[in-house]
This record gives C-alpha cells, structure tokens and sequence, in this order.
C-alpha cells in the first residue's frame, strides 16, 4: 500500500466581512453553497464534533510533553514550554495521535535530547487518558450518563435529519479505530454509522481522512459535490473541500456545551476553508433547510 502523510494546515484567506449569519440563527455562512444537487453521502468527524467523552484531553497530552521536554534540560521555562506544546498541539489537532507524538520527537531532538519511539509517547499519553475518561465510558455502560450528556448538543436529532433525508453517515477519527468503535456503541450511534466508521491504525500511514473520503467516492461512483462533511478541525474541513464538497465547520464549546461558538476553533475553521460555521446543532433544521435548499435543483 502507498505510505501516506498527512498534510499540514493551510490557512485559507478569508475576508470577514463577507461572512454573515443566517437570519434569525447563529449559523454563519462564509461561502453560499451552490450545486446541482443535495449531498446525499456525510462524513463526520468524532471527537469535538459528536463525542465529548474525551473532552479535556490536551489537558492530559500537554503536560505529559512539557515533562519530556523538561527532561532535555533546556533552559526554556516550564510556562515557555507549555506554550510551544499547546501551540503545535492545537496545529496538528484533527490529525492521528501518532502525528503529535511525531512532533514532540523532533522538538526533543531540537533541545539536544535523545527521543522515544513517537509510539512510546502516544501509549504513554493513551494510558493517562484511558485512566481519565473511565468514569465516562463506565458511567454510559451503566446507564448512569445518557449518551446526549457526552455529545455535541443536539447530535442525535441531526443524524436523524440527514437519515431522513436518505443520506448515508460516515466516521472518520484521529482517535485509535478500536476506541472509536468501542465509544460509537456507548453513544448508542452504532445504527447510524454501522460499518462505516473509520479511526487511526498502527501503520498510520496506510489511513488518513483523505484516504477515507476517497474511498467514498470511488465506491460509489459520486462526485465531490454530493460529500458533506462536518468537523470541528482543520483535516477533515480540508479534505472535504479538496473534493469539492460542503463542509460544515463546529465550534463546539466541549467543556460548557454553551450553545456558543468556542472562538478559538471557529477562527481555526473560518481560516480552514469551511462553507459554514455552527456552534452545535441545536439549529440543525435551519441548517439542513438552508444547505438543501441551496443545493436543489434549478
């Protein structure tokens, strides 16, 4: 199979005065979508887009990094080094885990440091989350949390529309593909996506988002136009735009579940290419409506 690395994120120019919100909504639109016809095939990002299981965890990756950084004994700060971590931490936010590991390799090279295998630090980092989220997974196992608790407001009423509309769902996550499976079916999401849910593999260079939305059109004969794509990060807005598709951009407050836009991402999403941008999908039938409408045949 043909290795694969995934691009980097490319700042797309966007003038913010052209951007406007849906009347009467939160629902911002950066590009009017204007094709032949509906999307009939969607592509979902999972964590931060539907799942909050795992919301918190640049606060379990950082800090492990900053201590593997600190172990080159440079002779930047713990707060210095907090920032450059953060800083290329939120770069390669969408990407596979491996991709973050792979960085902090090179930044313990660069301080003169002798590095661990990227594997090393992403089963380090994997551990420490695992031990974090277990209440989450058990809770929702027991009943004790409905799914609705741990996912982007108004998640499952958006699934439904889409379904309704006859639109085939599709996963693709950074997160490892076992854990997504494994979250799907805590979330109660499983009927929805069925087989089609995609995550990270040890040969992370044999999967990428790109390779999933590829083999999406291929096997079934689509065109670009009729992909859309939701994703609280730059890989996936990309992808999806790279074919010719509508891409939705969420910035989802993870942690308030606010209803409001988490400014940070929505600047990463508007700067990403993204056609539209939500905070979450309490406004999904607005949303549908619009995109439907602007796809219907003349």
């Amino acid at each position: 199979m043909t290795e694969f690395m995934e691009a980097d994120f490319v700042e797309v120019t966007v003038d913010p005065a052209g951007v406007r919100h849906l009347p009467g909504t939160s629902i911002e639109i950066v590009r009017h979508p204007k094709f032949a016809r509906a999307p009939d095939h969607a592509l979902f990002d999972f964590d931060g887009t539907l799942s909050l299981i795992r919301e918190g965890w640049p606060d379990i990756m950082v800090p492990l990094m900053v201590d593997v950084l600190v172990d080159t004994q440079t002779d930047e700060s713990v707060p210095q080094l907090e920032q450059v971590v953060r800083q290329f931490v939120a770069e390669l936010t969408g990407k596979q885990t491996i991709y973050q590991m792979i960085r902090l390799v090179e930044e313990v090279t660069r301080r003169g440091g002798r590095p661990r295998d990227p594997q090393h630090y992403k089963q380090a980092y994997v551990d420490r989350l695992s031990a974090h989220i277990a209440a989450r997974r058990t809770a929702l196992e027991r009943g004790q949390l409905a799914p609705e608790e741990l996912m982007v407001p108004d998640s499952l009423p958006l699934l439904q529309a889409l379904r309704d509309r006859g639109v085939q769902l599709y996963l693709a996550s950074g997160t490892d593909e076992a854990d997504v499976r494994e979250e799907v079916r805590l979330l109660q999401l499983a009927d929805f996506f069925g087989p089609r849910v995609h995550g990270a593999i040890a040969d992370y260079k044999s999967f990428s988002k790109e390779k999933v939305i590829g083999q999406i059109l291929r096997e079934h004969q689509l065109q670009g136009e009729r992909l859309l794509g939701f994703g609280d990060g730059f890989v996936e807005i990309q992808n999806v735009k790279s074919v010719g598709g509508t891409a939705v951009g969420v910035a989802s407050d993870e942690q308030g579940r606010s209803g409001k836009a988490d400014a940070w991402k929505r600047d990463r999403l508007l700067g990403a290419g993204a056609d539209l941008l939500i905070p979450d999908y309490q406004e999904h039938q607005a949303l549908l409506d619009f995109i439907w409408n602007a796809h219907a045949t003349p």
